[in-house]
């Protein structure tokens, strides 16, 4: 839960950031909010899950 939980926080981040910077507009934003809430619905969620779990552990193992 705390890997979603921080991914969700930096994706924030993020589009704030490109929203401020007039990169992201706010249509935009809401396209691809409304893709994250659709795909999760779908059968690929689980194996999206998968991966992002993986990356995390993979990139949590580096040292520095």
């Amino acid at each position: 839960m705390a890997i979603s939980i921080s991914l969700v926080l930096l994706l924030l981040i993020l589009a704030v950031i490109f929203l401020r910077n007039g990169g992201l507009k706010v249509s935009h934003a809401l396209v691809c909010a409304l893709l994250g809430f659709f795909l999760a619905g779908t059968s690929m969620a689980p194996t999206i899950q998968d991966g992002l779990t993986a990356t995390a552990d993979v990139v949590s193992s580096l040292g520095p």
